[in-house]
């Protein structure tokens, strides 16, 4: 009889089957994924990314079965494989396994998210306060170097896999997927597991840091700007000669940086029906799966490899020394506009941090929250459209010097 269930019901019986420590971790995973998709129905966490995962995630803990090697497995998704006939025909098994294949193994999802991020961004902010803007996204990439050397010096990684994990400081996560499958592809899938889960829970921990690094009665700061009336000519031109100059000096990351500004071109000239394509078509399309995709790879036994608790470690340092950079530049323009008798609101720091729009709205929240009437904005969208910038300058560098290290 406990056999029929057994072959009837294998999804239980997996339980009892594999060691305790993997059961215990998936049923973790399954609450914990119970717990990211209410909080982003919820609203709580970002529901496009959140929702999708944390479903994703109980399924595939709750979905194994014996395969036919005997052991326990799913029919979602196996990453690590890599010999041509053994991925034609999982290929034919496992349901996502082609989306996964053909669109995250090659880096196209990050590419894809891109050109959404592109066609939303608008380049106007950026030109309202350029170099205040520049930077304080460069004092927010802090994270990402002390990350790398912290990771090298203290916890012995490889300088390949270090980079990839410092990336998550730049709190990009189509970076962090790109430059994770150029620098340590075996690392992929916990980091950027990690990654999208840390860069949904800034949203509670970056105002902790706000209100640590900058007091009460700077918080508050109008600094409401004009964003200059600048031409859609003029936009788009300047568009395209930075996407020429940035995939001259950094060709690596080309397709990331040309993905960027495609969407950030075809926006400015008003192409509508492209338009709706990037912001309603594939750029939905790319983050529901990516959601559904590192939902799956939230395996107990993925999880539950050593190096997951280095990664995890190394992404909080990454993102809270980022924020703490940020800020510090944040302060460091305050200084320089009061110096010149203008008022400059450290917090719009935070937003130097590359995660669109998320940092650029809580700078925002931070100030409303001590002066209802204080207009941030502008300004800390500019420094949020800068971080994606200097994110991808910060990877490309890796990829093409790191990249090189036997």
């Amino acid at each position: 009889m406990l056999d029929l269930l057994a072959q009837l019901f294998p999804g239980i019986s997996t339980f009892f089957a594999v060691e305790p420590v993997v059961a215990a971790a998936r049923i973790a995973l399954i609450v914990l994924g119970f717990f990211l998709a209410y909080y982003g129905f919820q609203r709580t966490l970002e529901p496009l990314i959140m929702v999708p995962m944390g479903i994703a995630m109980m399924a595939v803990n709750a979905g194994m079965l014996f395969l036919n090697t005997g052991l326990a497995g799913n029919m979602f998704v196996a990453p690590l494989v890599s010999d041509p006939a053994e991925l034609v025909e999982i290929m034919q098994v496992n349901f996502l396994q082609p989306i996964y294949n053909l669109t995250f193994s090659n880096g196209l999802i990050a590419c894809l998210v891109f050109m959404g991020i592109g066609a939303r961004s608008e380049i106007s902010y950026l030109l309202a306060k350029p170099w205040s803007s520049m930077a304080i996204a460069v004092c927010a990439e802090l994270g990402t170097f002390v990350t790398l050397a912290v990771g090298i010096t203290v916890f012995g990684l490889t300088p390949q896999a270090s980079a990839a994990i410092a990336t998550i400081g730049g709190a990009d996560g189509p970076m962090v997927l790109f430059t994770s499958l150029m620098l340590a592809p075996e690392l992929f899938v916990p980091i950027s597991i990690i990654a999208y889960l840390y860069l949904s829970l800034t949203y509670g921990g970056y105002p902790f840091i706000i209100r640590a690094v900058i007091p009460k009665k700077y918080r508050g700061i109008d600094m409401y700007v004009d964003v200059p009336e600048v031409s859609q000519k003029s936009k788009f031109i300047f568009i395209i000669i930075v996407n020429f100059v940035l995939c001259l000096l950094l060709p690596v990351a080309s397709p990331l940086i040309f993905s960027f500004f495609i969407g950030m071109a075809i926006k400015e000239a008003a192409i509508n029906r492209y338009m709706e394509l990037l912001e309603e078509g594939l750029s939905y399309f790319a983050t529901f799966f990516l959601g559904v995709i590192l939902g799956v790879l939230c395996e107990a036994s993925t999880v539950l490899n050593p190096t997951v608790l280095v990664i995890l470690a190394l992404g909080i340092l990454a993102l809270a020394v980022s924020a703490i950079g940020g800020l510090l530049g944040g302060w460091l323009m305050y200084l320089i506009h009061r110096h010149r008798g203008e008022e400059f609101n450290p917090v719009t720091g935070i937003a130097g941090v590359s995660c669109v729009p998320s940092t650029a709205k809580l700078a925002q929240h931070a100030a409303m929250e001590e002066n209802p009437f204080a207009m941030i904005l502008p300004v800390a969208m500019g420094a949020n459209i800068s971080g994606v910038i200097t994110s991808a300058v910060a990877a490309g560098i890796f990829v093409s010097t790191i990249h090189m290290i036997g």
